[in-house]
């Protein structure tokens, strides 16, 4: 039955007070301040989402929209997401959250995260939704400016030899890739060892990625056929893209045969960072 929603909400499942007995139960007294109730989250999805819309909360705090979107999605069969956005906001020394070993209110959240996923596969054992979530921190670019001195172009050539950014992992380098191509973040990424070198499927084979910082001429024949044969086993049902470091490769000739290789068997797209 449909029911028009009350100006005003009211009851002990919106209460604060119900909020913090939450928390509590989850991770200990004291552990955040006021934070806000799973019910009354649940009550607004009830009255704003449709079965697959991503959720948005800038002020993320103790996360109770994650755990209010699990219990949700266990009891409707629903497969609402979440986008939460938290600052590493300082937890003071005195507070019992410091003391618990939690330095930032975004470390509150993950934590709480975690543990109520644990309560639904311990309240639900046959649920088989997704209840994983992933952490991104807002960064500069991995892929490095190009900056001239017009006084010293030579130099600024040499230095730009390498296009990233010195210390970023490869995988600060994939995700940057993904969000530049468009690729939904949440996407299935797996990861394979092929001639000692990560190589990375995302999307079950439409884009692979090798980021590591060499390779050489004897090791491309070798990785392009890996690479390859993931392809052939993953079947992807649109074009392929293989992405690699430029600096990666040992000459000219190395990075000429590593796509020629890949082109006779069928992937045509490759690209370089």
């Amino acid at each position: 039955k449909r029911i028009k929603p009350k100006t005003l909400w009211m009851g002990s499942g919106f209460s604060n007070e119900t909020g913090t007995l939450e928390v509590k139960k989850l991770m200990g007294k004291g552990i955040f301040e006021t934070p806000k109730p799973i019910g009354l989250i649940k009550y607004m999805l009830e009255q704003s989402t449709r079965e697959n819309d991503v959720v948005l909360d800038f002020f993320a705090g103790s996360c109770s929209t994650a755990h209010a979107i699990y219990d949700h999605n266990v009891k409707t069969g629903n497969s609402l997401k979440y986008i939460l956005i938290q600052l590493p906001e300082i937890c003071e020394e005195k507070t019992e959250a410091y003391k618990a070993g939690y330095t930032t209110i975004a470390e509150i959240g993950k934590e709480r995260i975690r543990r109520s996923a644990v309560k639904i596969k311990e309240e639900s054992p046959g649920y088989e939704g997704d209840i994983g979530f992933k952490v991104f921190k807002l960064d500069s670019s991995n892929i490095r400016a190009w900056n001239p001195d017009r006084s010293d172009l030579e130099q600024t050539l040499l230095d730009h030899t390498e296009h990233l950014v010195e210390g970023r992992s490869e995988k600060d380098v994939l995700y940057e890739l993904l969000l530049k191509r468009g690729v939904d973040l949440t996407v299935p990424i797996e990861q394979k060892d092929i001639s000692g070198k990560a190589v990375f499927s995302i999307g079950y084979g439409v884009l692979f990625a090798c980021l590591v910082e060499s390779i050489s001429r004897d090791e491309v024949e070798t990785l392009a056929h890996g690479i390859i044969d993931w392809h052939q086993e993953l079947e992807p049902a649109s074009d392929t893209q293989v992405v690699f470091r430029d600096s990666a490769f040992a000459d000219d000739i190395a990075k000429t045969n590593m796509a020629a290789i890949l082109e006779q068997n069928g992937i045509a797209h490759v690209r370089s960072l």
